[in-house]
């Protein structure tokens, strides 16, 4: 709808619109439409999920039953659509294909593919006027594929655009290092598809830094290992901010995602069968060359470790904020994620990533009919899970129809892991084990050592969300 559409419908006529055909974009608009709202989806990839689709090969630490919104699951039951097997784990390809196009399609026009926001104001107010501002809709500005622009307009804006867009890079204050730009060609932020012939090549007989500390390091390091096995000279080298101690892989067995504490344990009998070698403490400062153009990776405290092939940096990931900028967004300053949600979310206190179901109270920020939600809603906090988004829009569809009570109302319980506990990113200073962490999610920078393995684990099958 384009922005003249103002001047015949009233504010409440307007669409809804949703950043973003992802699992939790899509099941906003699912909630919409159960609540008789009208939706507008807008979709920056040419299909429903792309994003997931870029990580199709990873497999969900949640099973079907836990990565299908109800109300999404209304909308397809009368198309003959028949849920998967609730208690197996898909793969984001299959999540996409089985799941999230379908329910696509069964929106019809509502989604709009190759549409990129490019920003989101308040008609006839930039950020600085107050004048009529709650009045006024919303303006919603969009670049199509082929570089046309059009201003759309809006009672309410949901951004469900996730973060997978702008991964952080591998420098340990949160800014590329030294060189990270200029080894773009030896650096991916992905974990890769190693079913792929031509990744598969670009790793085998290689040695390569994982960066990270969370489960997508778990998943590089496990499918690196299934390569060794394979193909002789295939080396890991698993580049941590922290020691390894009894919290490094998860929550194993206590964790109440069974898959999630699965994949932790993979990774550890990886490490303990010797797949690759550790450098812990380390917190890269630089990435230079050497002759024969491998990068040589340097940590703050001047360490310099042997050369590698390639590197995958597995950090986290951040959200895209530059076109919100005309709005006025409530935002935590460390985690950038609305300020009444962070303190349950912040990684420096929590280790597990688990947060208590919330809702609109919780995603509310200063300019009324802003919504962040899913992935963006945690801003830089690591872990987050389907079931918290799906909770999340049922709550933000309901404010947005003028049903205060089911929006403050909760309808969901989340399961917990076994390792929740302080110190997230630090360490506390009196701790007798010397602990530090990605920005995944983890302590900080003790005594540097070095632990060195060597050849032969089990594959990892688990990783997502």
């Amino acid at each position: 709808m384009a922005a003249s559409i103002h001047s015949v419908l009233t504010t409440d006529q307007l669409p809804v619109v949703v950043i973003g055909a992802g699992p939790i974009g899509l099941a906003a608009a699912a909630r919409l439409v159960e609540r008789g709202l009208e939706p507008l989806i807008l979709e920056a990839g040419p299909v429903a999920g792309s994003t997931v689709r870029e990580w199709s090969h990873i497999r969900l630490f949640s099973t079907w039953g836990e990565v299908v919104d109800p109300a999404a699951e209304k909308l397809l039951a009368p198309t003959g659509w028949v849920r998967p097997d609730s208690s197996a784990y898909p793969t984001g390809g299959d999540w996409a294909e089985r799941y999230l196009q379908p329910l696509a399609d069964v929106l019809g026009d509502k989604v709009r593919y190759g549409a990129t926001v490019t920003g989101v104001a308040r008609a006839g107010r930039d950020r600085i006027v107050d004048s009529g501002r709650d009045e006024q809709p919303f303006t919603v500005h969009v670049r199509s594929t082929d570089g046309h622009e059009e201003r759309l307009t809006a009672r309410a804006v949901i951004d469900a655009s996730g973060t997978w867009s702008v991964p952080s890079p591998m420098g340990a204050d949160g800014l590329p290092a030294l060189g990270e730009k200029t080894a773009a060609d030896h650096i991916t932020y992905r974990v890769p598809d190693l079913g792929d012939p031509a990744l598969r090549t670009r790793y085998a007989g290689k040695r390569t830094a994982v960066v990270g500390s969370g489960a997508s390091a778990f998943t590089a390091l496990a499918l690196l290992a299934d390569l060794a096995k394979e193909e002789d000279g295939t080396h890991a080298v698993w580049i941590l901010r922290r020691g390894i101690g009894a919290d490094t892989y998860g929550g194993g067995e206590a964790d109440q995602l069974p898959a999630r504490g699965a994949l932790g344990l993979r990774a550890k009998a990886a490490v303990e069968a010797g797949y690759a070698g550790a450098a812990t403490g380390f917190r890269t400062q630089a990435v230079e060359r050497d002759g024969a153009d491998r990068c040589v990776l340097v940590a703050e405290d001047g360490r310099r470790l042997d050369p590698v092939d390639e590197v995958i940096v597995l950090t986290g990931f951040r959200p895209d904020l530059s076109f919100l900028s005309e709005l006025r967004l409530g935002l935590d300053e460390r985690l950038q994620a609305p300020t009444a949600l962070a303190p349950l979310i912040d990684p420096n206190v929590h280790s597990c990533g688990t947060v208590y179901p919330h809702g609109v109270n919780e995603l509310s920020h200063p300019e009324q009919g802003v919504y962040l939600v899913g992935m963006k809603s945690y801003g830089r906090a690591p872990t987050f899970l389907a079931m918290t988004g799906y909770e999340q829009v049922r709550s933000v569809a309901a404010a947005i129809a003028g049903d205060q009570e089911a929006a403050e109302r909760v309808e969901l319980t989340l399961p917990e892991t076994g390792v929740c506990g302080g110190a997230g990113l630090f360490d506390e200073p009196e701790s007798t084990e010397p602990e530090s962490a990605e920005q995944s999610g983890g302590g900080c920078c003790a005594a540097p050592s070095t632990l060195q393995i060597g050849i032969g684990a089990p594959a990892a099958t688990s990783g997502g969300c």
